[in-house]
């Protein structure tokens, strides 16, 4: 024993690791310098009895699943943003202290043209916002702080301490009831006022006074007359911005027509349950317009043109993308439908009903709005009689759908009910001429009122 301290003493240097885990410790004790043989051991472990008992070193280690991944604290950053945004206004759902499940969103960023929602990597509690609520940021700024793992989730109700129960005090005796007395046979006597003299009167001679009037209420306000300011999310300003621009650059010119809706109507009502039936989608109006506008925007190619204010050089596109304008609660936008000359009317509204769910679900990627060589906005679903809409810019032209009405109309000399519906074009004048613009209209009117135009290339 005396040797091996001796041994031990002349070592060039030690090292001494350990961890502890409740009741669990991970521990090595290493000695340099010596000729040892490394064991492994365990609890109420014996030495093996090969080993050389002066130079043994023991390596002690227990070994359990590791909880400190479960206590761990993350950063979570901004996702990037995509190309033509650079920045957004945080808008909190989630306080610090509450527990978030694996995905969940915790924040929402909106930027100029969509909503970026950023879900929690994975369940635990809020530790820290690092950011104001509406506040500005960007791509890759940290947002807030996650302590991850089951240690972080709530605490079950059977862990709540129980109240303690109420002590039971003594009810006292409950008092005896009075004695019964005599039944009184007469009034008791009036005391006199101080002050007065004793008067008899008659009964008739006294009068009855009355009562005072209300107060008139005031009839000059009625209800509440409040006030209270809230501050225009990013994507209404940018949603005015891009208005007001437009109005200050293009000379908007508006044409109108009107669109019969007998034929459409019954072609719809006819095949509606067997397009659902083989589509799983339901068959609307708003493919016929759609790809009647993708019809005229190929007979009037400028159209589709656009004006580089840059270069001073006109743009004519040989595809069709055109932007359907959908309202949400937050502000107008305008998904794309791309190729839609290559399209049917199947695949029209397949892919409307996959951006409204989208839109609905405030879901829309911005580069679901990128692009668009133009517009269709359908106010009819508002029922909307008439309107004027305006131009989507850099675009040239847009659409503007509105309310189906009976109305009567002359066919044929005659007087006849028809459910018709007013269309509108609003284009700019710089680019577009009239007789291109009614021509166009012309078009999309005939396509709507006779879809065989199409199979015909009339």
């Amino acid at each position: 024993m005396l040797s091996q301290s001796r041994c031990l003493s002349r070592t060039l240097g030690r090292s001494f690791s350990a961890i502890s885990q409740g009741n669990n410790v991970l521990g090595r004790r290493t000695v340099s310098g010596l000729s040892a043989c490394h064991r492994l051991a365990y609890k109420n472990s014996r030495p093996f009895p090969d080993c050389n008992t002066r130079s043994s070193v023991f390596h002690i280690r227990y070994f359990k699943t590791s909880a400190a991944c479960n206590n761990e604290v993350v950063t979570v950053n901004t996702p990037a943003f995509a190309e033509s945004v650079s920045e957004g206004d945080v808008r909190w759902e989630k306080a610090v202290g509450d527990t978030v499940a694996e995905d969940e969103v915790v924040c929402e960023i909106e930027t100029d043209k969509t909503s970026v929602q950023v879900p929690s990597p994975a369940a635990g509690v809020i530790e820290a916002l690092l950011v104001p609520d509406g506040e500005k940021v960007e791509g890759g700024t940290p947002l807030f702080k996650l302590r991850k793992g089951a240690g972080a989730a709530k605490a079950k109700p059977a862990d709540a301490p129980q109240p303690a129960a109420p002590k039971e005090e003594p009810v006292a005796a409950a008092a005896p009831p009075p004695s019964a007395g005599p039944i009184p046979t007469s009034m008791p006597p009036v005391p006199p006022v101080l002050g007065q003299a004793m008067t008899s009167k008659p009964v008739s001679a006294v009068k009855p006074t009355a009562a005072p009037p209300p107060p008139p209420a005031d009839s000059s306000v009625k209800g509440s007359r409040s006030e209270h300011r809230v501050k225009m999310n990013r994507m209404r300003l940018r949603i005015a911005q891009r208005l007001k621009e437009a109005q200050n650059t293009c000379a908007m010119l508006t044409t109108f027509n009107e669109v019969d809706m007998s034929n459409i109507q019954e072609m719809r009502s006819k095949h509606k349950d067997a397009f659902l039936k083989k589509h799983s989608i339901k068959l609307g109006f708003m493919s016929a317009f759609v790809k009647a506008a993708a019809f005229a925007l190929q007979d009037q190619p400028v159209v589709n043109a656009v004006i580089d204010d840059t270069t001073k050089e006109i743009i004519y596109r040989d595809y069709v993308d055109i932007s359907v304008a959908v309202s949400t609660p937050k502000g107008l936008v305008v998904p794309v439908i791309r190729g839609v000359e290559m399209m049917n009317f199947t695949d029209i509204e397949r892919t409307i009903n996959e951006l409204g769910e989208k839109a609905r679900k405030n879901e829309l990627a911005v580069e679901d709005m990128d692009g668009g060589t133009f517009t269709i906005s359908n106010g009819g679903v508002f029922g909307s009689l008439f309107g004027t809409p305006i131009i989507n810019p850099p675009q040239s032209a847009i659409l503007g759908m509105h309310g189906i009405f009976d109305r009567p109309v002359a066919i044929g000399g005659k007087v006849e009910v028809r459910p018709m519906m007013y269309v509108a074009l609003t284009y700019d004048h710089r680019l577009i001429d009239g007789r291109e613009a009614v021509t166009f209209l012309r078009k999309v009117k005939s396509v709507v009122e006779d879809p065989r135009v199409l199979l015909l290339d009339l």
